[in-house]
């Protein structure tokens, strides 16, 4: 087993920021009128999963790692809705690929999560081994 040194080392950080590029790929083609709206909120939410799984991770604690590990969990959440709204609106096909690693990537976060807080000492630290990887 070996330790993950950087946060970029983290295959849900690595598949998130697919996910970025894919959803700007996807937004592309939505029509002009959606340009400060659903696509503009589409790529925010998108770019928030990624960043926060940073953030939390040069916060220092276990803690506040998974805090910022909820918030990109929220705003998985929040991408998923504004995927169904576009789907509803007829700009994406539900049977498109980034549905799926959405709950791949959902499901990476819990996992994450859950083994933090099995990891978390009294004091908000964790043992070096926190995050290992075979």
């Amino acid at each position: 087993m070996a330790t993950v040194k950087t946060y970029k080392e983290l295959i849900v950080w690595q598949k998130s920021m697919d996910l970025v590029e894919q959803v700007y790929t996807l937004t592309k083609s939505f029509p002009e009128s959606e340009k400060f709206a659903l696509t503009n909120q589409l790529r925010r939410c998108a770019v928030s999963i990624p960043s926060n799984i940073a953030e939390g991770w040069g916060r220092g604690t276990a803690k506040f790692y998974v805090h910022f590990l909820q918030i990109a969990k929220g705003s998985l959440a929040e991408l998923e809705t504004q995927l169904e709204i576009a789907n509803r609106l007829k700009y994406i096909d539900q049977s498109e690929v980034i549905f799926k690693q959405s709950v791949e990537i959902h499901k990476m976060l819990n996992g994450l999560i859950n083994k933090i807080k099995t990891k978390i000492k009294d004091n908000g630290t964790v043992s070096e081994s926190l995050i290992t990887y075979n």
